[in-house]
């Protein structure tokens, strides 16, 4: 196993969120760039920590080889400096409880730092690059730190999981790879991998402000049904709501402007926003730009057809 360091800025939530590292494969000048060309030295099974405005705030663990991908559509204008194609790399990662400034641990850090490639100068700051290999001393270091004791990706084999008509079709697809085929069965459950991208931008049920997680679905904005696999895992086609409201959300009796403005149908018998306690009025916190494109979806394929 190795250990890597990324340096994310304004791709971080995109990366964090959805469970990727992506990088250009050359400079803008068509140069080769160490710090891209590591991403084809990462290995199933490596862990990536994610350093973000001087902090170190999640961990990862690389769940694939590097491979060509198209640039994300998530990373918008942040991205319009680099090429349409790229290195992909799929990692799992968990943000941590209690991130740290390596500033504050300069004495423990700075000797364990790479001579060549380091991740940070000398000051403590970060190198203006993306991807850097560090030591395993450094990595255990970090994770000390850190508090992390043991890393908890969910992970349930297909042994342990009765699966409906619809999960069967996940099941028979030769296509995916068996190890993902649990991940999109949770996925579609509402549970692992999904659930936990969905911390990375919900904390609570918009409409009700509930954030005890143990009350909370992990509700698809864009159903399940319509969306790629990609899309099934990612953290911002997801939203933490209250059980009664998921279920307005899900048959379409309710959804969301971009703007945060509650969208009632007109289908609805009023006496249940009554009974309920919801405010029609209300207008929520605004959306994300990717999470915005998903509702895009949820207000034309489900809301409108209600």
């Amino acid at each position: 196993m190795r250990y890597w360091w990324v340096n994310q800025k304004q791709t971080h939530r995109h990366e964090i969120g959805n469970g990727f590292l992506w990088s250009p494969k050359k400079n803008s000048d068509g140069s080769n760039s160490p710090f891209y060309n590591f991403m084809t030295e990462i290995q199933p099974g490596d862990l990536v920590f994610s350093y973000v405005n001087s902090q170190v705030l999640a961990v990862g663990v690389a769940t694939s080889k590097a491979f060509t991908s198209v640039k994300p559509r998530e990373f918008g204008k942040a991205g319009e400096s680099w090429s349409a194609e790229g290195w992909k790399v799929d990692v799992d990662f968990q943000v941590v409880d209690h991130p740290i400034a390596p500033k504050n641990h300069w004495s423990l850090i700075s000797p364990l730092l790479p001579d060549r490639y380091s991740p940070l100068q000398s000051n403590g700051s970060g190198n203006q690059a993306y991807l850097f290999s560090i030591s395993a001393d450094l990595g255990s270091l970090l994770l000390s730190l850190l508090g992390v004791q043991e890393l908890n990706w969910e992970v349930a084999s297909l042994e342990e999981l009765k699966f409906d008509e619809f999960e069967q079709e996940i099941i028979g697809d030769a296509t995916i790879e068996e190890t993902i085929k649990s991940t999109l069965v949770l996925a579609r459950r509402g549970q692992g991998k999904f659930r936990e991208r969905v911390k990375n931008f919900e904390r609570n049920c918009r409409v009700t402000g509930v954030s005890a997680e143990k009350l909370l679905i992990a509700s698809h904005i864009k159903p399940w049904a319509s969306s790629t696999n990609e899309e099934r895992l990612s953290g911002q086609n997801g939203l933490f709501l209250s059980p009664h409201i998921d279920k307005l959300f899900d048959s379409g009796f309710m959804s969301f402007e971009d703007s945060g403005e509650v969208l009632i149908s007109p289908q609805l018998d009023q006496e249940v926003l009554s009974l309920w306690h919801i405010d029609a009025t209300k207008r929520v916190r605004k959306f994300g730009t990717d999470q915005a494109y998903f509702l895009e979806h949820h207000r034309n394929d489900v809301f409108r057809a209600a």
